[in-house]
């Protein structure tokens, strides 16, 4: 493998090697809806499954999650040769690393939710469920009664339970949105050339 692809490559390995470690120790020693706390009443471990995407959402019923799952199968492969094609054309390492990180994430729950099903479960090929565990309810209280549909309710930040896999997710996307600019530069200069090629013809 060229020296471009290891890092990246490694990067996305060492990612889903350690989500998949947790996931297994959390099934191994937790019993479900178990709160291991570590940051008292503001950080825990929180043994849940999911059937669905990111953070316990749900495409529902057993069509959706076939669907999801080989939405996500469809998707890695996707995003697997989107990395190989940036690291050939030299794109900037940050967007090479999101990228790394998207890939892991996607794969991370891809394991589960096409394998777990038979290791686990007793279920099918497919059909596997998602393994979350990291829960920080920072900030809690109602909302003001004011607030349209939700006054005077309970409301908890944050509410969603998550995994590894999802972080990886989360932190690639947010860090491509926040740097856009920077990691797609390059390709204002070839713009701005072609404009004045055609501007001189």
């Amino acid at each position: 493998m060229k020296p471009g692809y290891v890092k990246p490559f490694l990067t996305a390995f060492l990612i889903v090697v350690a989500d998949q470690v947790i996931k297994t120790w959390v099934r191994k020693h937790m019993y479900m809806g178990q709160d291991i706390h570590f940051l008292g009443e503001h950080g825990m471990l929180h043994y849940t499954e999911n059937n669905g995407m990111a953070f316990g959402m749900e495409l529902g019923g057993n069509f959706g999650k076939l669907v999801l799952t080989l939405f996500r199968i469809v998707a890695v492969f996707g995003i697997g040769y989107g990395l190989v094609y940036l690291v050939k054309h030299r794109y900037h390492r940050g967007l090479v690393m999101c990228v790394a990180l998207i890939l892991a994430g996607a794969l991370g729950n891809i394991i589960d939710s096409t394998f777990y099903g038979i290791l686990y479960q007793h279920g099918d090929l497919f059909y596997g469920r998602v393994v979350d565990m990291f829960y920080f309810p920072l900030i809690s209280g109602n909302f003001p009664q004011w607030v349209p549909g939700w006054g005077g309710q309970d409301f908890i930040f944050f509410r969603p339970v998550f995994n590894l896999a999802d972080s990886a997710i989360s932190v690639g996307v947010i860090l491509i949105l926040l740097f856009q600019k920077r990691y797609f530069k390059h390709e204002v200069p070839e713009a701005a050339s072609m404009n004045s090629e055609m501007v001189e013809e």
